[in-house]
């Protein structure tokens, strides 16, 4: 059995930079373990920058809901943390049993002995809830022991070992009342939730100004009907000069039409590191092989918000435009003229149509004189 104190002196060594292989051939531990023990430590950056761990995250979950806790009782009191002491016990007397004594003493700065010396000298006090309030007290003490950690059958222990005789169905039955949950029920299912937004966080923040080309690739995909049937097409733009770089015609919405369409990309670009991919939350972006492939060329993703079209305005503005000038004016008798109808008007946009935000200048002579202005600078 490995001692507390023995596994912070492993995961020092780990935050030191020793490798989790060494750690573990010179400690004897199993990997899948070592990972566990790290977990809590991992740190994962927000969509705003700031830098949490796992403990962190939990911690700051569970100040959240005890500043919750405090806003409803102040919000339900007729007095303030400074009016004199009889008149906020005699407030915080009409809320006994609805929030923790810990909570009500706190929200109005009042120390727990006082409260209790309060409750217990009332006529209608019996027996049966002075021993309630007393346990409650235990279980609350217990239970900050932990950090939030211990459950009914620990606490129960714990007590026992105290000497304060109970069953964990009773300390259950109380912690219910008083609103206490271990944070172990939850902690799992709440880091995987800030691992997901972590992932699916959005870099781009609708910043669709870039200073030169391969820095932000945005992707989306539409479908229109030929025949009554459903053709998709996807298409991947560079923000800087607005250049459609790749697209593909699909008569299925796959992840095969993304990957297939993201290689075209980085065939016609022939640089991918240290780009950012923008799409939407769709699942073909998501996809484990899409993501792979992503990470594979050093590319970092970006998402839209759910819900927010605008948050990948520029695919979109891009759809808009080839529906209006080209597909919603043709009359397509099949698949293939489509196809052609897409590539056509792709080249058309990248080497003929002036675009607004370029000052009017097309995609290919926008990126040209940047590259023309690079080499006179170099």
């Amino acid at each position: 059995m490995v001692s507390t104190e023995e596994k912070s002196m492993l995961v020092s060594r780990y935050q030191a930079g020793e490798s989790v292989a060494e750690i573990c051939v010179s400690s004897g531990v199993p990997r899948s373990t070592f990972y566990t023990w790290i977990k809590p430590y991992t740190v994962t950056a927000t969509a705003s920058g700031y830098e949490v761990s796992q403990q962190e995250f939990i911690k700051m979950k569970q100040r959240l809901q005890k500043l919750e806790q405090k806003l409803e009782i102040l919000q339900k009191v007729d007095c303030t943390a400074s009016a004199p002491l009889q008149d906020k016990l005699n407030e915080l007397t009409k809320l006994y049993g609805q929030y923790s004594v810990h909570a009500l003493c706190e929200a109005l700065c009042v120390s727990r002995g006082t409260f209790y010396n309060h409750i217990f000298r009332r006529k209608d006090v019996t027996a049966y809830d002075k021993r309630r309030a007393e346990m409650k007290e235990h279980i609350q003490k217990a239970f900050d022991e932990s950090h939030q950690r211990f459950g009914a059958n620990k606490i129960a222990v714990v007590l026992a070992e105290r000497g304060v005789r109970t069953s964990p169905k009773y300390v259950a039955e109380l912690m219910r009342e008083m609103g206490l949950q271990s944070v172990t029920l939850y902690s799992k299912r709440d880091y995987q939730k800030s691992v997901r937004m972590e992932k699916k966080q959005n870099i781009l923040q609708r910043q669709f100004q870039v200073s030169e080309p391969n820095r932000v690739w945005v992707s989306d995909v539409t479908c229109f009907k030929i025949n009554e049937k459903y053709i998709y097409v996807c298409v991947i733009l560079d923000l800087f000069s607005r250049k459609v770089i790749a697209h593909g015609v699909s008569p299925k919405n796959s992840t095969y039409l993304i990957t297939s369409t993201f290689k075209r990309a980085i065939q016609s670009r022939d640089a991918t590191q240290g780009v950012t991919f923008h799409s939407d939350q769709g699942a073909q972006y998501t996809s484990k092989a899409f993501c792979k492939l992503l990470r594979m060329n050093k590319v970092v993703q970006s998402f839209s918000k759910s819900g927010r079209p605008h948050d990948n305005a520029v695919a979109e503005s891009f759809f808009a435009s080839m529906k209006r000038e080209e597909i919603y004016r043709t009359q397509y008798r099949s698949e293939r003229q489509f196809h052609e109808s897409i590539d056509n008007y792709i080249d058309f946009y990248n080497t003929q149509r002036p675009h607004s935000t370029l000052a009017y200048k097309t995609p290919e002579k926008f990126e040209a004189l940047y590259e023309a202005k690079k080499s006179k600078i170099g």
